[in-house]
């Protein structure tokens, strides 16, 4: 799934394309890809119909177009999809859900080929700093990108939890846009297993790993993003090589940059999870309660 990077790097690409334009047709051509509309195809194509596109915007994973009227289309690529600026000469992808006009030399098309992506309208309603959000996606946490992200907040949330650190960095209520692959290279950088309890970590642990959150998202933004396969491109259908650049993630059986032992692949909330066995220790076991035998090892 497109992660914070992939999702910035589309961001980026629409900006400058669809800002203080209008959207003169949609074409919906899979009911799937706007199922959380209310109305279904025929009201999301009504709707935006004519309607002015401002800015484009992202919280975490999410994508929107700031339309007149207090109004907002919403994107969420899911596993594959793609948002991809073409000619009216391009021949039509056989994954294509919903075509956009916006004028007579470029067509914005959301193809998707495992249809877990999707689009919708929503009303905007304001955030805790004065800008304005999707009323559906207003209790997504704010990303480590963002100027607004309060750090401190985020660490006092962070040390309250007993999960362990990759569960809360994956939950969106907590910190958003951090996804498996950069989890595993934020966890490698800090040297930290991914069951290391929240409440066992610092202060002071909490700040590097968040550092290291925000490094490899900005190397991983002037690369392009990590693409392991067709299914992640940006607006002009090409692909990212922050895959080149990875530490952890993917690198099964492939030697520790740092310390030479090989990468393991561990299964973690039905996916794969990787780190280094030297650099990233899996945490001892906390001691037993009195009166409590303490587990075989």
């Amino acid at each position: 799934m497109p992660e914070l990077p992939e999702v910035e790097v589309v961001r980026r690409g629409l900006q400058p394309y669809l800002a203080d334009r209008v959207i003169a047709k949609v074409d919906v051509r899979h009911p799937r890809a706007v199922r959380r509309q209310i109305g279904g195809a025929q009201a999301f194509a009504g709707q935006l119909r004519d309607r002015q596109v401002y800015c484009v915007s992202r919280r975490g994973k999410y994508l929107w177009c700031v339309l007149d009227g207090d109004q907002a289309l919403v994107a969420h690529l899911g596993m594959s999809g793609q948002l991809l600026l073409v000619t009216p000469e391009d021949a039509d992808d056989r994954h294509l859900r919903v075509r956009f006009n916006v004028d007579a030399e470029r067509e914005l098309w959301f193809v998707d080929q495992r249809t877990f992506g999707g689009l919708f309208t929503d009303d905007l309603v304001a955030d805790d700093a004065g800008g304005r959000v999707p009323a559906a996606i207003a209790h997504i946490a704010r990303d480590p990108l963002d100027p607004h992200f309060d750090e401190r907040s985020f660490s006092l949330a962070l040390r309250t939890r007993h999960s362990g650190i990759k569960r809360a960095l994956l939950d969106q209520s907590l910190i958003s846009g951090v996804g498996n692959i950069y989890a595993d290279e934020a966890l490698w950088r800090a040297s930290l297993h991914c069951e290391r309890p929240c409440n066992r970590l610092s202060n002071a642990q909490v700040g590097e790993l968040l550092s290291h959150v925000r490094d490899v998202m900005v190397e991983a933004l002037s690369q392009g993003g990590t693409s392991f396969d067709a299914l992640y491109v940006n607006v002009n259908g090409e692909s990212g090589y922050f895959d080149r650049s990875l530490d952890a993630y993917g690198r099964e059986g492939e030697p520790c940059h740092r310390c030479g032992a090989l990468i393991v692949r561990e299964a973690f909330m039905n996916r794969s999870s990787y780190r280094c066995p030297r650099c990233q220790r899996r945490p001892r076991r906390p001691e037993s309660l009195p009166g409590v035998s303490s587990p075989r090892r």
